[in-house]
């Protein structure tokens, strides 16, 4: 089957269950006939000093708009990295004094264990001081006695 429609052909080359196959060809193109498409664009005006000036300007315009637009990007950055420094200062600053804290009352802690130790040391070298006192003073008060009683009995023989 063919048809055709002006400079257009269609031929049915294939027909299957999937699908069709078609063959288009195109008529020769006149050098006459003009297309629907232009295949250029279409010419720009020329355009006047001012349109130039104003074109200038814009851009210039975009230029600074695009240039404060990094630099205020560039600034917030920057405080985000003064504020992280901030922030990790800070959490050291809480770490170490924690740290010292903890250390001074682990001192603390050692300090009052030792002066429980020293007191109960003392209060036992005083008990056995005590002990020793008395000892000393019941064999000095044996002697005296015994010494007395040897007088007595040499006394009376």
């Amino acid at each position: 089957m063919a048809a055709s429609c002006g400079d257009i052909q269609v031929k049915e080359i294939d027909k299957r269950a999937s699908g069709q196959a078609f063959e288009v060809i195109l008529g020769t193109p006149t050098p006459d006939a003009k297309g629907e498409f232009p295949l250029s664009p279409p010419k720009k005006k020329d355009l006047s000093l001012e349109e130039i000036q104003r074109k200038l300007e814009a851009a210039e315009e975009r230029r600074k708009s695009h240039e404060a637009e990094v630099l205020k990007h560039l600034a917030e950055k920057r405080e985000h990295e003064k504020e992280v420094q901030r922030k990790a200062m800070e959490e050291n600053n809480n770490f170490s004094k924690i740290a010292e804290e903890k250390l001074n009352q682990k001192m603390e802690a050692n300090k009052e264990n030792k002066e429980a130790l020293q007191a109960a040391m003392s209060e036992k070298f005083k008990e056995k001081d005590k002990k020793l006192e008395e000892a000393f003073l019941s064999m000095m008060l044996l002697e005296d006695w015994a010494y007395t009683w040897n007088a007595i009995w040499h006394l009376n023989k």
